[in-house]
């Protein structure tokens, strides 16, 4: 006789507030998770880049070397090296553990609104205001990027990497999927400008939000709409959208001072998370657990399913 398998949980979200983290650092423009989780990093409009302890709430570093307010960072998959990106036009990647600049990267015209390394960390990809994408050996002495993407017609405001395929939205309406490995472009037209992209965990599909208070779920390989999700306010301001941890949720940022997750299938909405009274500017799920990253003004909050034992509520250094 065999017994009946337990029915599934309905996935959990992360609607508990565990910490809020004053960065200190002017308007927080992004908050990154690191490859693990258990840091984070958060880029400052007063031009530094700081690396927190996701646990604990607590300061570790502060990379200053940026001319003007830092705008994108990531980590490498071994949590030796971060790079970030500026208004000033250049692409910085840091020793982690001395705080150095190991290599100033300059080439971009304009401001460089996101960056991201490829999975073993051998290269550095940004995206520009200029309309490019620019391919950087972090391993060469050279200072010339070894490829530059110049398809878009407008500012690049997001890109995102994945084994082979390099994923980018702009502000001309087109989300692109360069397949590096064979050469190929795809383009999806959404017509309204966009703001940020991502894949899906699995790989089989990409999101994309825009500035009609949108977000798309495309089929990769047919370009099929497979969901709308709508209810926030996106219209003037360049906000993250993201996946949760097992593709369950899509979550996004909104004007209206809320975080809105959806339920992927059914595109209903699960939860509206409280924030404050501001944009939600920036977002970032954890990569195996249910937390959430959000950033608003000067501070950074940790969301989780449940509610941990605090000590302290706010965390200044």
């Amino acid at each position: 006789m065999a017994f009946p398998q337990p029915r599934p949980q309905a996935p959990q979200l992360p609607q508990h507030l565990l910490r809020t983290i004053d960065c200190q650092q002017g308007a927080v423009r992004a908050v990154r998770f690191n490859i693990d989780g258990n840091y984070l990093l958060s880029c400052g409009s007063d031009k530094s880049l700081k690396l927190w302890s996701t646990s604990r709430g607590t300061l570790l570093k502060t990379y200053s070397g940026h001319g003007y307010e830092v705008l994108d960072a990531d980590g490498s998959y071994d949590n030796s090296q971060i790079c970030s990106c500026s208004s000033d036009k250049t692409v910085i990647l840091w020793d982690v553990a001395t705080g150095q600049v190991t290599r100033k990267l300059r080439g971009h015209a304009g401001k460089v609104n996101c960056v991201q390394f490829n999975e073993e960390a051998t290269v550095i990809l940004s995206g520009s205001i200029d309309g490019t994408v620019r391919c950087w050996d972090t391993r060469s002495r050279r200072y010339e990027p070894i490829q530059v993407l110049d398809e878009a017609r407008d500012s690049i405001s997001s890109l995102k990497v994945a084994q082979h395929e390099l994923l980018t939205g702009s502000v001309d309406g087109r989300v692109r999927r360069y397949d590096l490995r064979m050469g190929q472009l795809h383009v999806d037209f959404i017509s309204s400008p966009i703001t940020c992209v991502c894949f899906s965990q699995d790989g089989q599909c990409t999101l994309s939000s825009s500035l009609d208070s949108t977000l798309r779920l495309l089929d990769k390989s047919t370009g099929e709409m497979l969901g709308e999700y709508t209810g926030h306010k996106m219209k003037g301001y360049k906000l993250d959208c993201c996946l949760s941890s097992k593709d369950t949720h899509v979550l996004s940022c909104s004007e209206d001072g809320h975080v809105y997750c959806w339920d992927l299938v059914e595109g209903s909405l699960s939860l509206k998370l409280p924030v404050g009274k501001a944009v939600v500017q920036s977002l970032s799920f954890h990569p195996t657990e249910t937390r959430l990253l959000t950033a608003m003004e000067g501070r950074v909050q940790v969301w989780g399913a449940e509610q941990e034992e605090m000590e302290e509520d706010v965390i200044a250094t």
